[in-house]
């Protein structure tokens, strides 16, 4: 169990990044109205507009991740509790970063989210406990299981969407044409 002030920190900084996105414009939830709370279409108007979409898995990546080259960092010298503040810290201001205008339209000039217009806040909202999720699950698995996990799920997006974390982040820093004709297949 995380402790009240770890918790405290973990709800402050969601409730910022909350607001920071709302200061943003962001909408609260899908603006076509669909009640569902997910939508697992990746070519859809929905996606990233509910709580769960196909790319909730990369966000569990990122907590694995996070918390992965944080051990690397620190040679595993970095408490719980900072690693949980840091892991939370960067995924707030990557949801923040991920809905402004610079990103949002480089997503739509460099990969497959043609349509992609950002994240409703709801979403940003749960992409942020996806994390925490993937972070806790790390630290009850250990690192070695939780690079298993990483993989398996850098595997299932794959197959599941032809995208994935790690292909997400090539496309946005070197985009590729092969990888894009693939994927739009």
């Amino acid at each position: 169990m995380i402790d009240k002030k770890l918790a405290r920190f973990l709800v402050i900084v969601a409730v910022a990044m909350i607001l920071a996105l709302s200061m943003l414009g962001r909408n609260w939830w899908c603006p076509l109205g669909d009640p569902l709370p997910w939508s697992l279409d990746v070519w859809s108007r929905h996606n990233s507009q509910h709580l769960f979409d196909a790319y909730s898995l990369t966000h569990i990546q990122h907590g694995i991740g996070i918390v992965l080259v944080l051990g690397l960092i620190s040679k595993g010298q970095f408490s719980f509790p900072v690693r949980a503040r840091v892991t939370a810290v960067i995924e707030a201001v990557w949801e923040f970063l991920e809905n402004t205008p610079f990103i949002i339209n480089r997503y739509r000039e460099a990969t497959i989210s043609l349509d992609y217009y950002g994240d409703s806040i709801a979403n940003s909202f749960s992409d942020y406990l996806m994390c925490l999720l993937g972070l806790f699950v790390t630290n009850r698995l250990g690192w070695k299981r939780g690079l298993v996990l990483f993989v398996i799920l850098e595997g299932v997006c794959l197959f599941w969407m032809r995208d994935s974390l790690l292909l997400n982040i090539v496309m946005l820093l070197a985009p590729n044409d092969f990888i894009r004709e693939w994927q739009s297949q």
